[in-house]
């Protein structure tokens, strides 16, 4: 669908690929999705093989993506989708909600994960959500991300970039002085804020730094 009332004006739909083994499932949410305002589907794949040619082929934004799926599941192909198009975004769209699956998609790129059952407005405005670079979680998957934050299972894994990213976010940097004192691209810091606010649980720069020293990721505050 065209960009209508609810896109950012001058901005062009947010292209959305989705992936889903099920055929009834997937023609619900490309409905579902034609439906939007300000957002275009540009394809729809079966499995991870074709999930990953299409968004060679097709530039989306957002790659709405199934877990279970045969051949590639959705972890692996997030995976080859984020190291081959860092461009396109993935959510995870899945019934599973465990802490492995969960966290399998995170550390595999994935900008974001909802739970099938929720309701069809929350998973637009994932999408859109992801679109702009934020996160979009389902608050189960919320909630369990900040019990394993706050103590409830293993400390969530912070790669050693994304801890020197929120290590200048908590000494009050702002992304490009965060770019320019790494030695990389502004929109590369963005990346790694995402992929920090999904681990962590959270959806801004302050919680993340809360919560990483809640957990321990960052020492405390000295003096």
């Amino acid at each position: 669908m065209r960009a209508g009332p609810g896109a950012a004006p001058g901005a062009g739909p947010v292209r959305v690929l989705v992936v889903d083994d099920h055929p009834i499932v997937r023609e619900g949410l490309v409905a579902l999705l034609d439906r939007a305002d300000g957002v275009e589907v540009v394809g729809a794949a079966g499995d991870g093989e074709q999930a990953v040619a299409l968004v060679a082929a097709r530039s989306p934004d957002v790659v709405l993506m199934d877990l279970r799926m045969p051949g590639w599941d959705g972890v692996a192909t997030t995976a080859r989708i984020t190291a081959d198009h860092p461009g396109a975004r993935v959510l995870v769209l899945t019934t599973w909600e465990s802490d492995h699956d969960i966290l399998g998609a995170v550390e595999a790129g994935a900008r974001g994960y909802l739970l099938k059952a929720a309701p069809g407005e929350e998973i637009v405005a994932g999408v859109r959500a992801v679109a702009a670079g934020e996160t979009a979680l389902s608050p189960p998957v919320a909630a369990r991300l900040v019990a394993r934050a706050r103590g409830g299972g293993s400390r969530p894994r912070l790669s050693a970039r994304e801890r020197e990213v929120l290590g200048l976010v908590a000494e009050g940097l702002g992304n490009p002085d965060i770019a320019r004192r790494l030695f990389i691209g502004e929109a590369t810091v963005k990346t790694h804020l995402a992929r920090i606010f999904v681990k962590l649980g959270v959806d801004d720069r302050t919680r993340a730094v809360t919560r990483a020293l809640e957990c321990g990721i960052l020492p405390p505050p000295s003096g």
